[in-house]
């Protein structure tokens, strides 16, 4: 009789990472978590700063403050510059992120890559679907269907900052690189489905400086002064070609080199991003939530967020749909793929941390201000809708991951136990012969110490003669 089939070729999904990628996982979201404070802060203030009576029309007149070269088509408002040109800096460093992932993190195995990307094209596809089913029964537009398709990584980290300190690396890391593909994708949809007029001419010439761009980093050209002036004409090209101007971002970012060569600890890549994070994460960000998130809020706005079939089409994909579409894809592809899950976790644990890619913000704001141009009453309704279904998201993200709390901080701990103090966590090196010495070395210490004290404790109460 043959001997049975084993299944230790099945591979694990949410195990351990790499230790390499749990440092750049660690040191990335650091990075976000802080900026999604402060973008949680911008968007506080910026509804509080639209809804004072006595403020309300300072807002409306800084946001809609036209600057910039109008020779050049470039005199826009604040509001505007921080939808195109600031986002593009955002854009830039997803662009980074995902290059990354593909030649050097996770991403360039695509076994391993499957179940994410998946599971990131379910997340989009089925809370686009929910607001298309809800609109056709509620008779409402479509055009906003893309609008709950998006998940905000920076939000998302903020929220865990304060719910889930202790969520393993592997739920991080796997909210994290959906919401890299996510921003792919998203990118994506605004160049087809937001693109009407082209001007080629400037296309072209925003497709020639690109060329340039990428030329440069191949000899190797150093030096900000060179590619920041280049990136900016990249970028106003782009900005008057039709397309939206965060397409140059992306291009760039996808454009740098992200693997190691022999004597570097840092790629290009990996050294801009790491430059260029903070700005995006601690600036860029938090300013277009400041001037996009600004809408007024009352309990008959509030209420028609439920009873307008466009604004609930955009909670429900948020809160619904992304839940169900990550979970689902995530299940589908791991049982074609012969893929467990860690023994460490459960179906439940990715529920979870689907549902809290539910928090749409960044991404979604600025969809919605592209599907709903030219109604300013129905934009601000789909801004507002995403506020709610956000904070719906997070809310039922809180429950889950509260529900398993303890488990995570367990998990948590034994990642980060360091015994030895060498920065290196002690569960990478169980394999290492040097690691188990040196913890020899430290026990053996320990117990002498502990000889030493009962000897003390000893010699003490022998010469004690009082009463016991």
């Amino acid at each position: 009789m043959p001997a049975p089939r084993t299944t230790t070729s099945a591979r694990k999904f949410l195990g351990r990472l790499s230790l390499p990628e749990r440092n750049f996982v660690a040191d990335a979201l650091r990075t976000e978590t802080v900026g999604g404070v402060l973008l949680l802060a911008a968007a506080v203030v910026a509804l509080i700063w639209a809804n004072v009576p006595a403020l309300h029309s300072s807002y409306e007149a800084v946001r809609d403050f036209h600057i910039g070269p109008g020779s050049l088509g470039l005199d826009l408002s604040i509001e505007h510059w921080a939808a195109d040109g600031l986002l593009a800096v955002f854009f830039f460093v997803a662009g980074i992120e995902l290059k990354r992932e593909l030649v050097a993190g996770d991403l360039r195995d695509p076994k391993a890559a499957l179940l994410p990307v998946v599971a990131a094209l379910c997340g989009m596809a089925v809370p686009a679907l929910v607001y298309t089913v809800t609109n056709v029964i509620g008779g409402g537009s479509l055009v906003g269907w893309a609008v709950p398709t998006a998940t905000d990584i920076a939000f998302a980290l903020a929220v865990l900052a304060v719910i889930g300190t202790s969520l393993p690396s592997a739920l991080r890391a796997f909210l994290l690189t959906l919401a890299v593909v996510d921003d792919l994708f998203a990118i994506l949809i605004i160049a087809v489905f937001f693109t009407s007029d082209i001007n080629f001419v400037a296309l072209a010439g925003a497709v020639v400086g690109l060329v340039v761009f990428w030329l440069l980093i191949r000899k190797g050209i150093r030096g900000w002064y060179v590619y920041v002036p280049l990136a900016l004409v990249i970028w106003g090209l782009m900005y008057n070609s039709g397309i939206h101007a965060t397409i140059a971002g992306v291009a760039m970012g996808l454009m740098l080199r992200c693997t190691r060569r022999e004597g570097e600890s840092r790629s290009p890549g990996e050294s801009i991003e790491h430059l260029v994070r903070p700005l995006s994460a601690g600036l860029a960000v938090p300013l277009f939530a400041l001037f996009s998130a600004g809408v007024a809020v009352s309990g008959s706005a509030l209420g028609e967020v439920f009873t307008q079939p466009e604004t609930l089409g955009i909670v429900l994909g948020l809160v619904v749909g992304k839940a169900l579409g990550i979970f689902g894809g995530t299940w589908l592809t791991a049982r074609f793929t012969r893929a467990s899950l860690s023994e460490d976790l459960s179906w439940p644990d990715v529920f979870a941390v689907a549902t809290l890619a539910g928090i749409g913000f960044t991404v979604s704001l600025l969809i919605g201000e592209l599907a709903f141009e030219g109604t300013p009453e129905l934009t601000d309704k789909a801004k507002a809708s995403v506020l709610v279904g956000s904070l719906i998201a997070a809310m039922l993200a809180t429950v889950l991951l509260k529900v398993r709390n303890a488990k995570y901080r367990a998990l948590y701990e034994a990642e980060e136990r360091d015994e030895d103090l060498d920065g290196i966590p002690d569960i990478y090196e169980q394999d290492n012969p040097a690691y188990h010495l040196r913890m020899a070395e430290i026990y053996e210490r320990k117990a002498a110490e502990h000889r030493r004290l009962a000897e003390v404790a000893g010699g003490a109460s022998e010469g004690d003669d009082g009463p016991a």
